[in-house]
């Protein structure tokens, strides 16, 4: 086993033994296997496109697969077994196809003409044989880009699998996820050349990222500030975890007059602003923080928990029982809910307690998206040009257990009065409690959502840099920005695309990168770990 795609990765080098996240080794060489296979899958529909062959199923098929071995997903070996032997019968499916058009009929040899062994054991020895130390890639510089390649696709396809299950596509992002899975077998491409499909990685998160945005609002309407209640109401319970904005809608739903009440946690609480799933009166509020508290919210929460999507950890043996998965999350003694049927949940939520009675604590606001924050773009520039607001800070990105996280809530208590700070993702529950108070009514902190909302946070940036007619690494705006698996790396691709300077990343740099792929990161765009708040703050504002 060898794994680095996160940050929180063993001793900043790559977990060999067991993940950190919990990944066990066969999971991990089943979701190598599962890669290798992909990438023979991609081959073909690269084929297929130069003819006119594209297949949806192949497509959605692509992006669930990929989306299945982030960090947090999926750490049951039982549910890879399929998967792999579904990517084998497509590729020989689709090179059917693709001959029979008029295409290629002959590949290299390697995954596309792969067979997976029968059994898991045979699976498991197969995939040790296909992980990132098995990379035959001699330069360390392109295996880092290669690799860096393939965990921003994986978050790609994170995003545009959330967005296709709203009904929003482009054909644009599934070709570059197979141009890049694909891209990854050669061996003719200069380093100019791997940077450059990094960077359009960059460039196909951000039109995924548009789509997610585009079924959000479409789907539940533009998010407007509403405060959220942290405490608890007495009765039933269900809490659902995750970023699943469809899974949230169905559970609300199908628990509509049978007394539950529905609770958010970590990157749900965005939620609350969308104004067709705030408008279910069952829907109360947030429960606990994010990542780094959620054993033991899990294990004091009095009902039921949904799981979707990712930013998990596996559940502990003596609350499992109350935890429910859905879509491509799986841990094995975990009972899975398909086809958005919640009744099991449900089920699990009316045998147990609740809540016994109503706990009042403190308020949150959510619904700061770029719709409502330039509703009051008037006010923000008018604040900025009379010298209120003096900068803002983009302090955004993933929560993580490992030491060193408290830098964002020291950072955060630490700017000035006359500062903004906008926040997104699960990093910001390191502090999105705290009472920073406001400037002229605009609040000093604003939620503007989950991870994927970054999208909305750059069309914020891109209109005060027109407004002030400037560009955006002029405008009084700083990203003190925190990783932790692969969709950040595809949000930091579509920053360095865009062209953002300056931003400054941690905890700690990622493992995958090499001392000459940083030196380019920062001679071209600036890019700095953190320091110290005190330090930073003193750099940034002077």
């Amino acid at each position: 086993m060898f794994c680095y795609q996160c940050e929180q990765t063993a001793k900043g080098e790559g977990c060999t033994k067991i993940g950190v996240c919990g990944k066990q080794p066969e999971v991990a060489a089943l979701q190598d296997l599962l890669l290798y296979t992909l990438k023979g899958l991609s081959q073909v529909a690269v084929e297929g496109r130069k003819i006119g062959v594209i297949d949806s199923g192949v497509n959605q098929f692509t992006c669930e697969a990929l989306f299945s071995t982030l960090t947090n997903v999926d750490f049951d070996p039982e549910r890879f077994l399929p998967l792999i032997q579904k990517c084998v019968e497509m590729t020989e499916t689709l090179k059917n196809k693709v001959a029979a058009a008029g295409g290629v009929s002959g590949y290299p040899e390697g995954p596309v003409d792969f067979r997976p062994d029968a059994t898991l054991e045979g699976m498991v020895r197969q995939g040790e044989g296909f992980g990132i130390k098995s990379d035959p890639e001699p330069n360390e510089d392109i295996h880092a880009l290669k690799w860096t390649l393939i965990f921003g696709i994986k978050g790609v396809a994170a995003y545009a699998d959330h967005a296709r299950i709203l009904g929003q596509e482009d054909d644009l992002v599934y070709a570059f996820i197979h141009e890049g899975m694909a891209a990854t077998l050669r061996t003719d491409l200069s380093l100019d050349e791997w940077v450059g499909l990094v960077l359009k990685c960059g460039e196909i998160n951000l039109r995924a990222m548009e789509l997610l945005d585009a079924a959000n609002t479409g789907t539940y309407g533009h998010p407007v500030p509403t405060s959220v209640p942290l405490g608890a109401k007495a009765g039933k319970a269900i809490l659902v975890s995750g970023h699943d904005l469809k899974d949230l809608e169905e559970v609300l739903k199908q628990t509509e007059g049978k007394g539950i009440n529905v609770y958010t946690h970590g990157e749900m609480l965005p939620c609350h602003g969308y104004p067709e799933l705030k408008k279910y009166a069952h829907f109360y509020g947030h429960y606990g923080t994010a990542w780094q508290n959620q054993g033991k919210e899990f294990a004091e929460f009095p009902g039921a928990i949904v799981m979707t999507t990712n930013c998990i950890q596996k559940p502990r043996d003596s609350y499992a029982d109350n935890i429910f998965t859905t879509g491509l999350v799986g841990w094995p003694g975990v009972r899975h809910m398909a086809d958005k049927d919640f009744s099991p949940a449900i089920q699990r939520a009316m045998e147990m307690e609740g809540f016994k009675e109503n706990s009042n604590g403190r308020s949150v606001m959510v619904g700061f998206g770029r719709n409502a924050v330039m509703s009051v773009a008037d006010k923000v520039i008018e604040a900025v040009k009379g010298g209120a607001i003096k900068h803002f800070f983009l302090v955004a990105g993933c929560d993580g257990a490992k030491p060193g996280r408290n830098y964002y809530t020291e950072f955060v208590e630490q700017t000035p009065k006359d500062t903004v700070v906008l926040t997104l993702a699960c990093g910001k529950f390191r502090f999105f409690d705290q009472d920073l108070g406001d400037i002229g009514g605009i609040p000093r902190l604003l939620d503007v959502g989950q991870c994927n909302d970054a999208y909305s946070a750059i069309q914020i940036a891109v209109a005060l840099s027109k407004a002030f007619d400037v560009g955006v690494n002029d405008l009084p705006l700083s990203m003190i920005l925190s990783w932790y698996e692969q969709k950040a790396v595809a949000i930091l691709l579509t920053l360095l695309y865009l062209g953002i300077k300056d931003i400054r990343l941690g905890p700690s740099l990622p493992a995958f990168i090499t001392p000459n792929v940083l030196d380019v990161l920062v001679k071209n765009f600036n890019i700095m770990p953190i320091t110290t708040p005190e330090e930073d703050l003193k750099a940034i504002l002077g």
